[in-house]
């Protein structure tokens, strides 16, 4: 029976670690463009352009 009172508490523990850390990458802004990464392949890289014209 102890046994399972250590993992409740190892458990919310853990959970408690993954909550902190999805609020830190929240707070820093890991999240903030979500559009701009799906789209960025259809555009032309500038350097790749250059490169044609020369």
């Amino acid at each position: 029976m102890g046994v399972i009172v250590y993992l409740i508490a190892f458990s919310l523990l853990v959970a408690l670690f993954f909550l902190g850390a999805f609020f830190w990458s929240v707070t820093s802004g890991q999240f903030d463009d979500p559009h701009t990464p799906a789209v960025r392949m259809l555009f032309d890289d500038e350097t790749n352009h250059e490169k044609k014209k020369n």
